[in-house]
């Protein structure tokens, strides 16, 4: 199979070209003993844009191996921080730099609008790399007192080693940088499995790799079907750790093979059911906007998306009217249209699954009171869906559909809003909506989720904690915290006083 291919972007003119080998010792490499290859789909389309290589069990192995012959000889504690930094920043000036033809591939394959990918995912990105590159000679011990006239222990935090990362096809590139950036900053080595979905952004920053000079091994992308690439590396012995963002269905699989294997480290970012509360207090102007962006951002295909919104009875009629209003003034359009604010969703199989809940919610008795209609012609559309006249039993009320599929509860009191909300397997993220300030606090700690936001929605910083409570999955991505997801502590005992008597 050929090592690239051109990709014409018909909407802009532009020719990108992309590498569709695997890439592994900063070289793209064909598969050592398949000739299995991933089909791409244009979603907005259906058409195929290009094949690249489906990675094998094989294939984890040898990226592995290079991961491991990096960590050893010229990476993990061979290089400094202040090395590990400038490649970051390198890393970060690349993608910035390439950010139009990045965004515009990110379009091709997933479907998002080329202005979102671009910056917003890509913008994001540039900073999270730059933010853990100010980390990278910044990882620090503790010096601890022992007994100062004859010992002294203090602490390291080692890079963990070689590391698996699996990501998903709702955010490629913000999930690789996700990944990618705390990793390396650590000193740790990779294995990046891209969705067999979206890999094309992953081995185009593959390129940037080699250019902002990396070793070569430091970081290898071999994209394949998570049945086989994901599962390779969740039970692979010389895998350090594992970092899986997806199902949670998926995310229990790695975690047993992990266990089973070599006992590696997991940090697990997964499904969820998000609630957001609007209190009668709150200003139903901002509060349905954002209620709007938490559904409807990426086109509902966010894990922390506000599927579930519980709006006080005394102003639910009011708030309802001002959402649909929202609902309908967002495009879900083309991803090449300036004027889209959301594009089809990812694929064929997500697409199928939307619906059926959506036929799930009329059948089960929800109203339907926006959407809910299929588009004709070409493309994997799903419109703004609102359903009412719900109950906790439903699936759309329990499930994660990823989409945007909104189901809309009311209650009378505090207490009882705080129960609905929790009233969930999962523990991703949460919102609120009131203008009274005890209210906030109160029901901010009473929410079990591991991110609330407070008369806002969905917004992340690279320098604030990201992760799950729950069926939500365990570790945390983003600031610091990050960071020990991808060290291991080693405690040093010195003894440079005391003689021992002997024997006992």
């Amino acid at each position: 199979m050929a090592s690239s291919v051109e990709v014409t972007v018909t909407a802009t003119g532009r020719k990108i070209q992309v590498p569709t080998g695997l890439f592994i010792n900063n070289e793209f490499v064909p598969s050592a003993d398949s000739k299995e290859t991933i089909e791409c789909i244009d979603p907005a389309t259906e058409s195929t844009i290009c094949s690249v290589v489906a990675g094998s069990a094989k294939d984890i192995d040898l990226a592995v191996r290079a991961a491991r012959h990096a960590f050893a000889t010229t990476w993990g504690k061979h290089v400094t921080g202040f090395e590990r930094s400038r490649l970051l920043n390198k890393l970060a000036d690349l993608i910035e730099r390439d950010a139009q033809q990045l965004a515009e591939l990110e379009c091709l394959n997933n479907g998002k609008p080329v202005k979102v990918a671009r910056d917003f995912d890509i913008g994001d990105s540039v900073a999270c790399l730059r933010y853990y590159a100010g980390f990278a000679d910044k990882i620090v011990g503790q010096t601890i007192e022992v007994d100062n006239k004859t010992k002294v222990a203090f602490t390291r935090h080692d890079p963990i080693g070689v590391c698996g990362q699996v990501i998903p096809w709702n955010y490629p590139i913000q999930m690789w940088a996700w990944k990618v950036a705390p990793a390396l900053a650590c000193g740790c080595t990779i294995v990046m499995k891209p969705s067999e979905f979206t890999p094309l952004t992953a081995l185009k920053l593959s390129e940037l790799i080699v250019e902002a000079g990396f070793p070569p091994g430091v970081v290898n992308t071999v994209p394949s079907l998570g049945s086989v690439g994901g599962a390779a590396l969740s039970a692979h012995p010389d895998v350090d750790k594992i970092a899986f963002t997806g199902s949670t269905v998926t995310g229990r699989k790695i975690m047993e093979a992990a266990a089973k294997s070599n006992l590696k480290k997991v940090s697990l970012e997964l499904g969820g059911k998000s609630p957001q509360l609007i209190f009668e207090s709150a200003d139903l102007e901002e509060a349905s906007k954002w209620a709007a962006l938490g559904i409807l951002y990426n086109t509902g295909q966010d894990c922390t998306a506000g599927s579930r919104v519980y709006v006080q009875d005394s102003i639910y009629d009011a708030f309802l009217e001002k959402l649909v209003e929202k609902a309908k003034a967002l495009t879900i359009g083309q991803g090449f249209d300036e004027n889209s604010g959301g594009g089809p969703v990812v694929s064929k199989v997500q697409y199928d699954k939307i619906w059926s809940y959506i036929e799930s919610g009329k059948q089960e008795g929800a109203k339907c009171i926006l959407g809910g209609e299929k588009r004709a012609g070409k493309g994997y559309y799903v419109d703004p869906t609102i359903f009412t006249n719900i109950n906790p039993d439903m699936k759309i009320v329990k499930a994660e559909i990823f989409g945007p599929v909104l189901a809309v509860g009311k209650f009378k009191t505090e207490e009882e809003g705080i129960k609905l909300a929790n009233d969930t397997s999962y523990g991703l993220g949460a919102g609120l909506h009131s203008n009274d300030a005890s209210q906030c606090m109160r029901v901010s700690q009473a929410l079990e989720a591991g991110t609330v936001w407070v008369n806002q929605y969905n917004l992340l910083y690279n320098n604030v904690p990201f992760g799950g409570k729950k069926q939500s999955g365990i570790g945390r991505e983003l600031g610091s915290y990050a960071l020990d997801e991808y060290t291991s502590v080693k405690a040093i005992h010195w003894n440079y006083g005391e003689k021992l008597d002997w024997p006992l």
